[in-house]
């Protein structure tokens, strides 16, 4: 009787023990989620450069580029607006939050551009990654006509780059990148690599306007005997910003008139502080599925 009665007590304390387990567990502090800060930039270009910044999964992102002539010619072409322009019409999509695929076109040259973008880290409000790791490539094909090469694989070119950016706070940010070009072709006493380090930055000066900056420093010196001085000049850029919840419009001075960047790392031979620049502008257009 004696053990009927203990076992009665015992299957009667059991829900009480569950009870009080339950609410110590209930009462025990949540782990906050270390999310990923807000995005760097506005856009997926700093004018002449690609950023951090990848869409959410399946966004479609075009993006139309346009160079208009040296102001610097020496001609009456109204401030380069008359002078031939250079223009790029790209498509990218986000496969995933971290992986971005594309292709554009350029007038110039005719390139053709494949690209991709991957996010390697991202930069967490708490601090615990305190910068975003970017990786930025593209594979270029020259589409003019086969009298320009003598083999198909003179056609083609590649570029490589590392993005390292930091969001500061609300109003400023910044990006360093380190890049790789190649061109399976180039001229005579030219070589086929060069490294390059880019800069840039952004501050917001309202909540829709920004202040944008690059530079772009190749590492690079032609082989001696070239009839002319091939050594690329920097590439400097400074313009403004415009952003609503699904457009971004890009509007600046620069010495870069190609578009693509292989082209313009290689091949520049402006100097923005003699008065070689040209006036630009780049639009942002974003659709979510």
């Amino acid at each position: 009787m004696k053990k009927l009665s203990f076992i009665f007590i015992f299957l009667l304390l059991i829900p009480l023990a569950v009870v009080s387990q339950e609410t110590e567990t209930d009462t025990e502090p949540q782990k906050e989620v270390d999310k990923p800060e807000r995005a760097t930039f506005e856009s997926s270009y700093i004018i002449d450069n690609p950023t951090d910044v990848l869409s959410i999964k399946n966004t479609l992102e075009v993006h139309m580029a346009h160079r208009f002539g040296v102001v610097n010619s020496g001609t009456n072409d109204l401030i380069g607006i008359w002078a031939p322009a250079n223009i790029r019409i790209a498509l990218s999509y986000a496969l995933h939050d971290r992986l971005t695929i594309g292709f554009g076109t350029s007038k110039f040259n005719r390139l053709q551009d494949f690209n991709w973008k991957v996010a390697l880290l991202r930069q967490t409000r708490s601090g615990r990654i305190p910068v975003n790791v970017t990786y930025y490539g593209n594979f270029v094909i020259d589409a003019r006509g086969k009298e320009n090469f003598l083999v198909e694989q003179h056609r083609y070119s590649y570029f490589n780059q590392l993005i390292i950016s930091r969001r500061f706070n609300s109003k400023l940010s910044l990006q360093g990148a380190a890049s790789v070009s190649h061109y399976n072709l180039v001229p005579q006493q030219m070589r086929n690599d060069v490294v390059a380090m880019s800069l840039g930055g952004r501050y917001k000066v309202s909540s829709q306007t920004s202040i944008l900056v690059d530079y772009t420093q190749p590492f690079i010196h032609h082989l001696d005997g070239s009839e002319f001085d091939m050594d690329p000049e920097a590439g400097f850029s400074v313009g403004v910003e415009f952003r609503t919840s699904s457009h971004a419009f890009q509007l600046f001075l620069s010495n870069y008139q190609g578009i693509v960047p292989q082209q313009n790392i290689m091949f520049n031979q402006n100097n923005f502080f003699e008065g070689d620049f040209l006036i630009g502008f780049n639009i942002t257009r974003l659709y979510n599925f």
